[in-house]
């Protein structure tokens, strides 16, 4: 159940956010000691934070194909995937969209497409797993209005876990997942259709997402667009290349090799029983290229 949406939601989508000014200058304060690289941090929104990047020896084992581990952790093992459904999704859209979404989640672990990740390793070369667990979801009826700042997505996976609604995982990703009347204050659809990022609730490092509603089908890219940053670079200092792009920015909105599903939609891979047009993923090996598998 593809829309043809997709080609003006990837044009909003190829804009990206800034960190600000304080951001920066705290960042190159952080390694005035330090030798630097012309690397640029990412915020998980698309694009680097302009700023000097610590190269500390020993930290950056990788960098041949196009991208390069600066050192920080990676989400090793099977993470579990966590949905908060933010609004209302009660509308026969918003059923289409649940299911759509939920089963990627439990689809895309353990595929060709997801397999690409594994080319990701950390200092001690362990890679990503070609596994994901949809672990489970919550409601959240419009605890933070209609238009959520940064500072309110977050609290929104904070309610989640404090209500009990879903657990306190370090090995988990929140996806908060809004409805169509939703906005995100800090720029969705002008800057970007969705973020990963990391916080700290009650001492656990909580990694989570926000991913707007700009049809399920588009969402469904965004979302494993995401995943895989949220995995490859949880914390924002593991992989990304010297503009601060991460794994997924570095092919954002190239489909590759498309077909035609029954209701005249384009798609580029099944995962389960559904068709889907995902965008391709950076391959970390071989020189480094854009694919829909490995």
């Amino acid at each position: 159940m593809l829309s043809r949406k997709l080609a003006t939601v990837a044009v909003l989508l190829t804009l990206g956010g800034c960190g600000t000014e304080a951001d920066q200058t705290d960042e190159v304060e952080k390694v005035q000691s330090a030798v630097v690289s012309p690397d640029v941090k990412p915020n998980g929104r698309g694009i680097g934070i302009h700023q000097q990047w610590e190269k500390t020896a020993g930290k950056r084992p990788g960098g041949g194909n196009g991208i390069s581990y600066h050192g920080g952790p990676l989400m090793l093992g099977t993470p579990n995937v966590y949905y908060i459904w933010y609004g209302n999704w009660s509308t026969s859209s918003g059923a289409d969209a649940t299911a759509i979404l939920t089963d990627l989640a439990s689809n895309i672990g353990g595929s060709p497409y997801y397999n690409i990740n594994t080319t990701y390793t950390d200092g001690a070369s362990a890679a990503i797993t070609n596994a994901v667990h949809f672990a489970g979801s919550a409601l959240d009826n419009y605890s933070g209005g209609t238009s959520l700042s940064d500072a309110a997505i977050f609290g929104v996976v904070k309610a989640a876990i404090g209500s009990g609604q879903l657990p306190s995982d370090a090995n988990g990703i929140y996806f908060v997942l809004t409805s169509a009347d939703v906005t995100a204050a800090s720029g969705f659809c002008t800057k970007y259709c969705g973020w990963h990022t990391h916080g700290a609730f009650n001492g656990v490092d909580i990694k989570y997402s926000f991913v707007g509603n700009a049809g399920a089908d588009a969402m469904a890219s965004v979302l494993a667009h995401e995943l895989e940053e949220a995995t490859s670079d949880p914390d924002l200092n593991a992989w990304f290349d010297n503009r601060g792009y991460e794994n997924a920015d570095k092919c954002a909105w190239s489909f590759g090799t498309t077909y035609a599903v029954a209701n005249g939609s384009l798609a580029n891979m099944k995962l389960g029983t559904r068709d889907y047009l995902i965008q391709r993923n950076w391959v970390n090996a071989a020189g480094g290229y854009c694919a829909l598998s490995y």
